[in-house]
């Protein structure tokens, strides 16, 4: 506890000197303006304070539902356990059961139906990324009068210059544009022989970066840069998207410590990486402290789906896992810490999503939503500060037409209303309906995790009839989905097979092309990087409408 202590001491006086310089660089150092004071850790003086708030939003990947002391893990975190009780824990909240759809519809506010989005994930050698006539959060910020900021994983495309997140709305960008990579030398290969090295600083390539750090501190110093060198009088949005503890399972040497009576390999690699990631946010917190922001700024945590078992996490007790529509796969950690909350130390068990942060935020932030972008989100705002009810009563999970596994799906199973074999699920106010194939839908106690599996013989299974396609919980009675209703209730499954085809008519073309070759780092320097080149495209556009114009020169002539 004592090393611990010196540590952190060390860290605070390391941020504080780091401001001093920051500061000076700008011409604004101890003697200098109340801004500068507030930059270094000085209360700015009354009236200092913008009406706009500081928000910061921090992304955790693949965190597990149990994950977090409060959830009773047997993992420490001291710093989210404090955070979200002097907050107001999201206990009724909801994410996506994957990376890219998480991340596509907390920036737009949209549904993956309203961007072509709903199948699967963006993969590196994809032609692909968040359409470009979609307006992002940042974007908005922007226009608020925030500076923008981007930290850690992109994974919303890349394939053209116009998808990088500096396009997209963020002043700066230090981080990862794939899904995930290793967290010390930031190489990933997509298979093999397709290989490449992924850590940029804006549009460029951080080779000086590459010096073997482990990324969750990386990010965290960068983190800790940012704030320094910026004036807390003004605005700033900070999107804070860490890499852990998203495999590979990577963590360094120390904190392991606590964890070594954990047998299982993967669970105890997962625990150390959560060690290291609770750090982290102290560290970021007390930047904020230091740097004068913490008083004016809105802190929101949340996972980006749920936790992987086959790599340390554990969602118990819901079921399913990652990549599925059982609560398992969607229903994540979440909290909002903030001074300006109006009821610190509650729970908010009203429905939220993560659509909800883009009105949310902008309206924050005083910013102006346009009357013409059809948003999927609500402000929730007044929920979660002053415990109103949700202005939201459903979520559509997903439609995925693509992925139609369930062989014994029909329309007849969906009363005509609906094909079952197509992969949905939605909730309506206490009801949960899927249709398809939902995924892996095991519950996996914590002692799966006792040897080195998990061991599926621990888990427990349920048994449901040959080709069942239909499922219908009463979510806030069974929040662990164990008793299916479908046969009970055959009139509240039709009304929610009806609203899954009034959403599916809005629906726009899945976006989900074949790969393309030309996305080989080997042919961009040994970088994952932007590689459709929309010059050549228009040269030989041009040049095919001058042949044209020839041809027709030509025949002008014949014809005279």
């Amino acid at each position: 506890m004592v090393v611990v202590g010196v540590l952190a001491g060390l860290s605070v006086l390391s941020i504080l000197t780091y401001g001093y310089l920051a500061w000076d660089s700008l011409g604004l150092g101890p003697g200098g303006t109340e801004a500068a004071r507030a930059g270094i850790g000085e209360e700015p003086g009354v009236g200092s304070l913008s009406s706009q708030p500081h928000i910061i939003f921090i992304l955790a990947d693949d965190q597990g539902f149990r994950d977090v002391g409060y959830h009773g893990s047997e993992i420490r975190t001291p710093t989210l356990d404090k955070l979200a009780a002097e907050g107001v824990k999201l206990e009724n909240y909801y994410v996506q059961p994957m990376c890219t759809p998480s991340r596509s519809q907390f920036i737009t506010g949209k549904y993956q139906i309203h961007t072509g989005l709903q199948h699967s994930i963006i993969r590196p050698t994809q032609p692909n990324c968040l359409p470009l006539d979609n307006v992002t959060l940042p974007q908005k910020l922007k226009e608020a009068g925030y500076s923008t900021h981007m930290v850690g994983k992109w994974h919303l495309g890349f394939y053209r210059r116009e998808c990088m997140p500096t396009q997209r709305g963020f002043d700066t960008f230090f981080g990862s544009l794939l899904g995930s990579g290793d967290y010390y030398t930031h190489f990933k290969c997509d298979s093999p022989g397709i290989c490449g090295y992924d850590l940029y600083e804006n549009d460029n390539a951080a080779w000086d970066h590459d010096n073997g750090i482990y990324s969750t501190q990386m990010y965290t110093q960068k983190v800790q840069q940012i704030l320094a060198s910026h004036n807390p009088r003004k605005p700033i949005f900070l999107y804070i998207a860490y890499q852990a503890v998203h495999s590979p399972l990577q963590a360094p040497g120390k904190y392991f410590e606590h964890y070594r009576s954990i047998s299982n390999i993967n669970r105890r690699r997962y625990a150390a990486m959560l060690a290291c990631l609770d750090e982290a946010i102290n560290n970021v917190t007390l930047a904020l402290k230091q740097y004068g922001y913490y008083e004016n700024s809105i802190i929101i945590y949340s996972s980006d789906n749920g936790g992987q078992p086959m790599a340390g996490g554990s969602n118990w007790p819901l079921r399913g896992s990652k990549g599925t529509y059982w609560e398992g796969g969607i229903r994540a950690v979440g909290f909002v810490h903030s001074p300006l909350l109006k009821n610190k130390g509650s729970v908010c068990k009203e429905l939220v999503h993560i659509t909800d942060w883009f009105p949310t935020l902008i309206t924050l932030a005083e910013g102006q939503i346009d009357e013409d972008i059809q948003l999927d989100g609500y402000d929730i705002w007044e929920t979660i500060s002053e415990g109103r009810r949700s202005p939201r009563v459903d979520i559509l999970h997903n439609i995925d037409p693509i992925y139609t596994k369930a062989k014994n799906g029909s329309w007849a199973a969906g009363y005509g209303i609906w094909n079952t074999a197509i992969q949905s699920a939605i909730r309506v106010n206490h009801w949960k309906l899927l249709t398809g194939n939902p995924g892996y839908s095991d519950w996996v106690p914590p002692q799966a995790f006792s040897n080195a599996g998990p061991n599926r013989w621990h888990n427990e299974r349920v048994s449901w009839s040959a080709g069942k396609t239909v499922w219908l919980f009463n979510i806030t009675a069974d929040p662990y989905e164990r008793v299916d209703l479908s046969t009970r209730y055959p009139d509240v499954v039709k009304q929610l097979l009806r609203r899954l085809s009034q959403f599916n008519k809005t629906a726009v073309p899945v976006r989900y092309p074949p790969k393309d070759p030309r996305s080989n780092p080997k042919l961009n320097g040994g970088v994952w990087g932007p590689w459709f080149k929309e010059d050549e495209k228009k040269k030989k556009a041009d040049k095919s409408k001058g042949v044209n114009k020839q041809k027709k020169n030509k025949n002008k002539k014949k014809t005279n």
